[in-house]
């Protein structure tokens, strides 16, 4: 049997909110067969299933992490199948999101250009269903290859087999625990309609008269709002967006409505309501306050950050206060978006 020695070794873990974290046992994986022999090496340890990490960028640490980490650093990026209209694009797990953006725009490729510079690899995507400025991962996603760790076999899953929800997706449940995600297949288009109503693209987009944007266009408006709003995690330790834009009943923002008349409201199909979290934090004046050691950004609610040598009880102290008073002031529940291990 394969020593963990040989393939395990403590090592501080990657993560965008740049809290120090340390891992006892980590292993990185850039092959198939290094995640085979990871098993193997793991094989006295009864039915512990490890965490997978990509960049981190979607995640809360602890100091300390006792559980297996898997670093998932397979790489590879191509059009396996392409005809005049629409390609497959394969990208596997390891890839860096944004790079998978822009080989689909090299490409002349449609269908991810709204998801542009979103942290992460590309194997973290379908995990939480990443969206922006109207678009889901979902959207495009044709099948996964995915290895199954306690049956140590590979397979394809389908769209529908992911039960993709609201920054959700089976990968979040206990149902698909020990599901490791190794690449995707991602269903693209040469032509297609341009989803460009978002507030702030369209905005962007009328600052440099471009009335029907391509692709490319798309992606430069979001690159834009994204670096003027956003702070890049390699200089400000975040994780993006940390909580969920609610969803209520039409009669519950009725009721907020009527003592917030701007309140910003998105129409559900099943006939529910989704609210801006960013606008119901912004009221209680948490834009910019300083918590511990953690902050609220300046330029959007929604993000918290490390302001200096954080750890997960500062940032995490300084969610449950926003939660609490959004939940005081509207009767509404904030959920976290990213994951807290």
């Amino acid at each position: 049997m394969t020593s963990t020695a040989a393939i395990f070794a403590a090592r501080a873990l990657p993560n965008t909110l740049g809290i120090e974290s340390m891992g006892r046992r980590v292993a990185e994986i850039r092959s198939v067969d290094d995640l085979i022999a990871a098993r193997r090496a793991l094989s006295g340890d009864g039915d512990e299933v490890p965490m997978v990490l990509g960049a981190g960028s979607n995640v809360v640490l602890p100091a300390r992490v006792d559980r297996p980490v898997l670093l998932m650093q397979i790489r590879g990026l191509a059009v396996a199948a392409k005809d005049q209209h629409s390609a497959r694009l394969e990208a596997a797990a390891g890839e860096r999101w944004h790079d998978v953006v822009r080989f689909a725009l090299g490409q002349g490729l449609g269908g991810l250009e709204n998801l542009a510079l979103i942290p992460g690899t590309a194997g973290a995507a379908p995990v939480q269903n990443i969206g922006a400025y109207g678009v889901e991962i979902a959207s495009c996603l044709e099948s996964l290859q995915v290895f199954d760790w306690q049956a140590g076999r590979i397979e394809v899953w389908p769209r529908e087999a992911c039960a993709f929800g609201y920054r959700d997706s089976v990968f979040k449940r206990p149902e698909g625990r020990g599901r490791i995600i190794l690449g995707l297949s991602l269903a693209l288009k040469h032509a297609r309609t341009m989803v460009a109503d978002y507030p702030d693209i369209a905005l962007e987009l009328n600052r440099f008269g471009i009335s029907s944007p391509q692709p490319i266009d798309i992606a430069e408006a979001v690159i834009r709002v994204r670096r003027r709003k956003l702070p890049d995690p390699r200089r400000v330790g975040n994780v993006g967006s940390f909580f969920k834009n609610p969803l209520i009943t039409a009669e519950q923002a009725d009721r907020i409505a009527s003592s917030m008349p701007d309140l910003v409201r998105y129409q559900q199909a099943d006939g529910r309501v989704k609210l801006a979290a960013a606008q119901l934090i912004d009221r209680g004046g948490w834009r910019g306050r300083v918590r511990g050691s953690a902050a609220v950004w300046k330029r959007q609610a929604l993000v918290l950050v490390n302001g200096s040598g954080a750890g997960r009880a500062d940032v995490l102290d300084l969610a449950a206060a926003i939660q609490a008073d959004v939940a005081a002031r509207y009767g509404v529940t904030l959920e976290l978006e990213p994951q807290v291990l």
